[in-house]
């Protein structure tokens, strides 16, 4: 059975009627299949979820990206990759399903995929924790981390959880030492990171693996410091506002892109990603495969680099201040002890040798 949006009601009665139409041994009885009016039906269906989708306020977006039948992780895992090979356990406390972890092959480029994953119904929610990971999810992460960056291994994160889990258990065993540990350890990563946020993107939980070189984002995801409910209580003590919150925090891709907080939008089928799975597995493959070509020309230093300054100079030039800052300021800047000690590793051997042939020439003249 479809699910569908408040705002969908109009699409909802057309598709009834059109599934009306195309079972011959409807109430009324056997009766012929009327084409002609299928096609009419279908083109408005279609005239009519371009209609309402191209004009989508934020919490409009918001619905979408929660959609019970939007594609989850495990869905893109299990048709991007192949050979995936699931890893468990964070070696101090236990595992988290919240967040599939594995090795595959991507293009026959090995990568290390993470995926927080929501459920697909009832059950597999309950067993998913709703996709809210627990600490012990973010140190399986880092740990996975820390070994595809000692290997050269590019990683890819898809993003899709309301935020941390806020539990008793999960604060008693460091929540927010592990969030924060998370993002550090994003940081530091020498190989290519990319993170795709394919629902939402919420809070600590989302940016914890979200600190990538390139975060592209799907065209009705959103990406926020907290979700719009939360919001409209807090500033307005007033639920209801919640349309007023999501506009004013710009947690739609357009707004992100705008602020330079991602870096590309994925397009979606008319009507959200889970009317037509294939062209949106198509089109995120394709993003992936674009910018790992990308990345993986670049020397470990050079990604190192390319990933600090892309969040150094977030907020700098958009965003709710007027005022701009002297880019120059915002870019990493090496000294010239950090310089010598790269060159001096680098060529280390011709160096000894240089010595070496130094130290042999000045005993045989003065022998």
């Amino acid at each position: 059975m479809k699910n569908y949006l408040n705002f969908e009601s109009d699409i909802k009665n057309l598709e009834q009627e059109l599934d009306r139409l195309k079972d011959p041994y409807n109430q009324e009885g056997l009766s012929e299949v009327d084409t002609g009016k299928i096609s009419k039906i279908q083109d408005e269906i279609d005239k009519k979820l371009k209609e309402v989708y191209s004009n989508l306020n934020p919490m409009q977006k918001t619905l979408v990206a929660r959609h019970e039948d939007r594609p989850r992780s495990k869905f893109f895992i299990e048709n991007l990759f192949e050979d995936f090979i699931p890893l468990s356990g964070d070696r101090f406390y236990g595992d988290d399903k919240s967040v599939l972890t594995g090795f595959a092959k991507f293009n026959k480029f090995s990568v290390l995929v993470i995926g927080q994953e929501k459920g697909e119904d009832l059950e597999s929610r309950i067993y998913r924790n709703f996709g809210m990971m627990r600490p012990e999810g973010y140190r399986k992460t880092i740990r996975l981390m820390r070994l595809a960056d000692k290997f050269g291994i590019p990683i890819i994160s898809f993003i899709d959880t309301p935020g941390a889990y806020p539990g008793v258990g999960a604060e008693e065993r460091g929540q927010a030492e592990a969030i924060a540990k998370s993002i550090e350890c994003c940081m530091q990563l020498k190989v290519p990171t990319i993170s795709v946020i394919i629902g939402e993107g919420g809070s600590g939980g989302a940016i914890a693996l979200a600190s990538s070189n390139k975060v592209l984002m799907l065209e009705n995801a959103i990406y926020s410091v907290i979700s719009p409910e939360g919001c409209a209580t807090i500033l307005w003590r007033d639920p209801k506002k919640t349309l007023e919150a999501a506009k004013a925090m710009k947690l739609s891709s357009e707004d992100l892109l705008e602020l330079n907080i991602i870096d590309e939008i994925i397009l979606e089928p008319t009507g959200g990603a889970h009317r037509d799975r294939t062209l949106i597995l198509n089109n995120i493959k394709s993003a992936i495969q674009k910018n790992l070509q990308e990345l993986i020309s670049m020397s470990r230093d050079e990604i190192l680099s390319h990933r600090k300054n892309k969040f150094l100079s977030v907020g700098r030039t958009k965003g709710f201040t007027r005022k701009t800052e002297d880019q120059e300021n915002l870019a990493m800047k090496e000294n010239i002890l950090s310089k010598n000690i790269f060159y001096i590793k680098k060529y280390k051997i011709q160096i000894y040798l240089f010595f070496l042939l130094l130290f042999l020439t000045t005993i045989y003249f003065f022998l």
